[in-house]
């Protein structure tokens, strides 16, 4: 392989035998290097392939900015958590964990300690990347990075952003409350307790999820659909009501209303969870109070 672009003493750009380019990292691997020049194999400790249609200069510029023993620990650890399919397929995602725990080592370093409030949210919102995030967690442990356990909070948080092309955080930060948000509605306008484990709640938030993702890109389902979206709000007028109230919020908190196609699967994600817990419920006083609508096609 052929240097393309030095980053840092670090970090470079190369060209493979096969003609991709591709980010090599390893400790003084970019050292008095020249562009045109032969890599020396035995300096790299990671090879980055971008995808999806990532910048390769972009991914590289921040890589420069991560050690590289913290890039080869964690593409480690993932491995060993049962990851090796992200690690494969989303470098970016690698970048941000090795960047975190890089910076989490140097807040215990500095006895300064980080408390996620988000951990009840998470746990119950993301299940499957949280057992992710803990086994990570325990992988690290197991290559002597001794990280509070809190930490496998933000790895699960980490782990849900990747399936958000912009890659910030703070996004995933904001879903996550604003999902909780829209649970909490539906328990208040129906008076029930919503188990959070259930079938139709799991496809609900996985609703939510994507439709974030539609909002962020701007590529809302538009398809004009006007006569089955108008036999949903007729069908399910409690929970069109509700769809509305979180029509709304998502509106304050993400600064973009729905589209009348978003609106009706919203609501029809709304009936089935409603309908779900309601049909569970077997104190009379309960369904007495509780509205009543048709059953979701």
């Amino acid at each position: 392989m052929d240097i393309l672009r030095v980053f840092n003493n670090n970090v470079v750009l190369a060209r493979s035998a096969g003609g991709d380019e591709v980010i090599l990292v390893g400790r003084g691997l970019g050292f008095q290097a020249r562009p045109g020049q032969p890599v020396d194999p035995k300096r790299v400790v990671r090879k980055f392939v971008p995808a999806d249609g990532r910048d390769p200069d972009h991914l590289a510029e921040l890589l420069a900015d991560v050690p590289p023993e913290y890039v080869a620990l964690l593409s480690e650890a993932m491995v060993k958590a049962g990851l090796d399919q992200q690690v494969h397929d989303s470098p970016t995602l690698v970048i941000a964990l090795a960047d975190h725990v890089a910076f989490a080592q140097k807040r215990l370093a500095a006895g300064v300690s980080v408390e996620y409030p988000l951990l009840a949210e998470v746990q119950h919102l993301y299940p499957e990347e949280y057992a992710e995030g803990r086994r990570l967690w325990a992988s690290l442990r197991e290559l002597d990075m001794d990280l509070p356990e809190a930490e496998s909070v933000a790895f699960t948080l980490h782990l849900v952003n990747a399936g958000f092309a912009s890659g910030d955080l703070s996004q995933t930060y904001r879903m996550t409350g604003v999902i909780q948000q829209m649970l909490d509605v539906i328990a208040t306008t129906y008076d029930i307790d919503l188990d959070q484990s259930s079938a139709n709640v799991g496809r609900f938030i996985t609703h939510l999820r994507y439709l974030f993702v539609r909002i962020h890109e701007h590529a809302q389902l538009a398809e004009d659909h006007a006569a089955i979206n108008l036999a949903i709000r007729q069908a399910h007028p409690v929970a069109l009501q509700c769809a509305e109230r979180l029509a709304h919020i998502m509106e304050l908190r993400l600064g973009s209303g729905l589209t009348e196609d978003e609106m009706a699967y919203l609501t029809l994600h709304v009936a089935r969870v409603a309908d779900d817990r309601l049909a569970a419920d077997t104190t009379p006083a309960r369904k007495k109070e509780s509205p009543t609508e048709g059953n979701p096609s």
